[in-house]
């Protein structure tokens, strides 16, 4: 399905995301998804999807490398939609302990080793358990399942307002977070089922309110 009338969405390639999926998810959701790989492939767009797996450093460093890493800043500080995914969540933080990376620093805290996993890495289905409503989960079961891959999460710190799930695999870690028209997730919506495709069609349905002028978030 694709189409020419839906929230023109830009999913961020730095060489570390399934991106096909996201953007085929997106498109069938009656998104119009495009890559961005300069500050250019902003213009125009109505929300910007991080993606990610591997380490935060290299990451960084493309994201450096491509110009990008400002333009993502200053979109987040004008509260436009933005959704990270997995290592998307994780460069949120002010760095990350896996190699010192400094990340992109909107929201305090750092990513830190899951200690106490019986597993690493945490790898399948788990429960993501909601502290608070948000629009990013209408629909979907308070304790549903979703698909995880890593070793690290993001640990906020003097922030647990932004704090929208937890995952228990040992003790419990932050599985998703939210601040104004920002979202952020541990685990991989794109692999996560039919719960996965609703996550991502209520990101794409406030994108599309966003985009109208719609007031859909407090």
């Amino acid at each position: 399905m694709t189409t020419t009338s839906g929230p023109r969405i830009a999913v961020v390639d730095y060489d570390a995301g399934n991106l096909v999926s996201i953007e085929q998810a997106l498109t069938v959701l009656g998104a119009r998804a495009r890559r961005a790989t300069r500050p250019e492939d902003l213009a125009g767009a109505d929300a910007v999807v991080v993606p990610g797996v591997g380490a935060a450093a290299p990451a960084m460093e493309r994201l450096h490398a491509a110009g990008l890493v400002e333009p993502i800043q200053r979109w987040i500080a004008a509260d436009r939609p933005f959704l990270g995914i997995c290592l998307g969540l994780q460069l949120l933080f002010d760095g990350s302990d896996e190699d010192g990376a400094v990340t992109l620093g909107v929201l305090p805290g750092r990513t830190r080793r899951l200690e106490g996993a019986p597993t690493l890495p945490h790898i399948g289905w788990n429960q993501v358990e909601r502290r608070r409503d948000h629009p990013a989960f209408d629909g979907i079961a308070p304790d549903a399942d979703f698909y995880f891959v890593h070793s690290y999460a993001g640990r906020p710190e003097g922030a647990d307002d932004v704090i929208l799930a937890e995952t228990a695999h040992g003790p419990s870690f932050v599985s998703a977070v939210a601040r104004g028209h920002l979202v952020g997730v541990q685990f991989h919506p794109e692999r996560s089922g039919a719960d996965g495709l609703r996550l991502l069609g209520n990101f794409t349905a406030l994108v599309r309110a966003h985009a109208s002028g719609v007031p859909v978030l407090a």
